[in-house]
């Protein structure tokens, strides 16, 4: 009699060739996900090798990824929108600190886990050397994420992800990142500025005086307007 708490062989071989195939399939899967990343990679590489070595569109790669360079253009345009004491200067602040603090943890806990090395031969431009990792793309997460916190209205959030979108394509433009760690950092960077946009929002309301300006300018008509303008 077999005892009650061992495997019957025949039964054990069952469960190892079991354990095997899903083994075989995970492992397939994965290279098969990672041939298509890789396809995609090189295929939007190439769409943008006929644009490397122009001067002009070297420089203007260059000077968008140094302008996201630890977040220079976000901090000026925080500054702009807070140069006035009160609700809309706790806004700012609390909006860059917010997607710049929650984007480098995010980041740096991605990097450490994803592992992938830096595209070769990348342009030589005034840019600063990265040592990080590949993915995902800092530059990028950390432009989306900012770009969907920082803004106060509709018109700046389409400009500010207009931008974002633009130190993308500069990343991928200059080889300092793979175009898949761009888009997985746009993704990422996406997710968390909507989730950190309604947090803001309700720890730093702001005064909304752009949005009630528009509006009572909208209502106004002709006559209303000219009694304003003077």
């Amino acid at each position: 009699m077999t005892p009650p708490d061992s495997v019957h062989p025949q039964e054990a071989v069952t469960r190892l060739d079991a354990m095997t195939r899903l083994d075989a399939m995970t492992r397939l899967d994965a290279m098969t996900r990672l041939d298509a990343m890789t396809r995609l990679d090189e295929a939007v590489d190439a769409a943008f090798e006929p644009w490397r070595g122009r001067p002009q569109v070297d420089r203007a790669a260059a000077m968008l990824s140094n302008l996201s360079d630890y977040g220079a253009i976000w901090v000026v345009l925080a500054l702009v929108k807070g140069r006035r004491r009160g609700a809309d200067r706790r806004r700012a602040v609390v909006s860059l600190g917010g997607a710049g603090v929650s984007s480098l943890a995010v980041v740096r806990a991605t990097k450490s886990v994803v592992e992938r090395p830096r595209p070769e031969d990348p342009l030589t431009v005034k840019v600063r050397t990265p040592t990080s990792n590949s993915f995902p793309s800092g530059h990028t997460l950390a432009a989306f994420t900012t770009a969907l916190v920082l803004p106060d209205s509709t018109a700046e959030t389409v400009a500010a992800v207009g931008f974002a979108s633009a130190v993308a394509a500069s990343r991928v433009h200059l080889r300092a990142h793979h175009p898949s760690d761009v888009l997985g950092g746009a993704a990422i960077g996406s997710a968390l500025g909507l989730i950190l946009r309604p947090v803001v929002k309700r720890l730093a309301p702001g005064s909304g005086r752009n949005t009630r300006s528009r509006r009572t300018t909208k209502g106004m008509g002709r006559e209303g307007y000219v009694l304003k303008r003077l």
